[in-house]
């Protein structure tokens, strides 16, 4: 293969989603130095029903024909969009032979697809990588990429993605030709199935982030209106929070306003937590905002619970917040962040350590604290990630072909 690729990649969100993600942002910038075609996660007949007429459905609509190759064009000349026919509503099956021969029919719809493109460009070589979609695991199996990946982002928690999540994902794992991983532990786990898995953690668009130093970002209207200090936390609300230790951290730091912004689930919300006078409850905002709320922050967060879950964890938002000059307090619930951050992050193994950190930054915090963070962020930029990620794809491409003429 020459030095530009194709790269086919089915990812585990949709092109027009509210929620930044490391495959489509890592797909864009793969895009750069190779020919990327994404393919959207699939629309079902579920879906079709539940949103006909919205922007969901509106977005692919005249991509579904038979007649259609699927493909949507970007404002990226090397970056296209495969959209995929609706697929059957299965999920909702269990486990077992009629659950994986309808699964093979969703899976022959996704691959006809991909051919169409492979036709159309006349395509000879191409790397073919599944971004944490385990709900497809066996998309390879009737193509002849000259690499498979399966790009695994995130522990599996959710029922819904456990229900048929783990025997695909498993197997994804086995059969693919490399595995890439955003955390350590992640790595370990999968290592232990296929020894050819690699570490490339999660980054952050620093460029975006810090526009929050510039002094003519004006500040969000929201964040205006509270007094400083500002203990702030952008991301989904949800499981991995751990409301334990922000009960005891809030109680003991009333003359701080502490802010979170993002969207909400609320199963895991504690009643506690939005009847305190000095938390406040944002809700999701454009990411064009990113700056106009960093820029209010004091101090930004990361409170999440030191479990399992939480130790697969390497989040795009630690660098967003290095990267907007911001100090950090976190738990330490991965300690292979320490590596990435060099001691620019107060790591609190409670809530008493926690809220001295908070105290002592708003105390002590300066000028060279801030470009420590900067130069910090700047070596954790999706750039760089990017260039990581293809490196190990083409070392894996040569090591590939040696292996196959060596048994020709």
């Amino acid at each position: 293969m020459g030095k530009k690729k194709h790269i086919f990649i089915l990812g585990a969100t949709r092109f027009d989603s509210h929620e930044r993600s490391t495959t489509f942002t890592l797909s864009k910038l793969l895009a750069k130095n190779n020919f990327v075609y994404y393919i959207d996660y699939p629309i079902t007949w579920k879906d079709y029903i539940k949103y006909k007429n919205t922007d969901l459905i509106n977005n692919r609509k005249a991509y579904f024909s038979n007649n259609s190759d699927g493909i949507k064009e970007t404002d990226l000349i090397n970056f296209k969009l495969i959209i995929i026919p609706p697929l059957l509503s299965i999920n909702f099956l269990p486990e077992g032979k009629l659950y994986r021969m309808l699964l093979k029919l969703n899976e022959k719809r996704i691959v006809n697809r991909i051919i169409q493109v492979i036709k159309k460009f006349n395509i000879k070589d191409y790397v073919y990588i599944n971004s944490f979609n385990f709900h497809y695991p066996g998309i390879a199996d009737s193509l002849n990429p000259a690499l498979t990946v399966y790009h695994c982002v995130d522990p599996m928690i959710m029922p819904y993605d456990m229900k048929h999540g783990i025997i695909s994902e498993n197997s994804l794992v086995k059969n693919s030709d490399i595995v890439i991983c955003t955390s350590k532990q992640l790595q370990t786990e999968k290592k232990s199935i296929n020894p050819n898995t690699f570490f490339v953690p999660n980054a952050a668009d620093i460029n975006h982030s810090s526009k929050a130093l510039d002094d003519t970002i004006i500040l969000n209207k929201r964040i205006s209106l509270l007094k400083n200090p500002v203990i702030g936390y952008i991301g989904t609300i949800e499981r991995r929070i751990d409301f334990k230790l922000l009960n005891d951290v809030i109680a003991k730091n009333q003359d701080k306003e502490f802010v979170f912004v993002g969207p909400v689930a609320q199963e895991y919300m504690p009643e506690w937590f939005t009847k305190c006078r000095n938390v406040h409850l944002i809700g999701r905002v454009p990411y064009e905002d990113l700056p106009s709320i960093l820029k209010g922050f004091n101090i930004a967060i990361i409170p999440f619970k030191n479990d399992d879950v939480s130790s697969t964890i390497f989040p795009l938002k630690l660098f967003e917040y290095l990267g907007a000059g911001k100090p950090v307090v976190s738990t330490n619930f991965n300690p292979d962040l320490k590596e990435f951050t060099l001691d620019t992050v107060s790591f609190c193994d409670n809530a008493s350590s926690f809220s001295e950190a908070l105290n002592k930054i708003l105390k002590s915090d300066n000028k060279i604290n801030i470009q420590r963070r900067l130069t910090v962020a700047r070596e954790n930029t999706w750039e760089k990630r990017a260039d990581q990620f293809e490196s190990i794809l083409d070392s894996n491409i040569l090591n590939k072909q040696n292996i196959l003429a060596l048994n020709r």
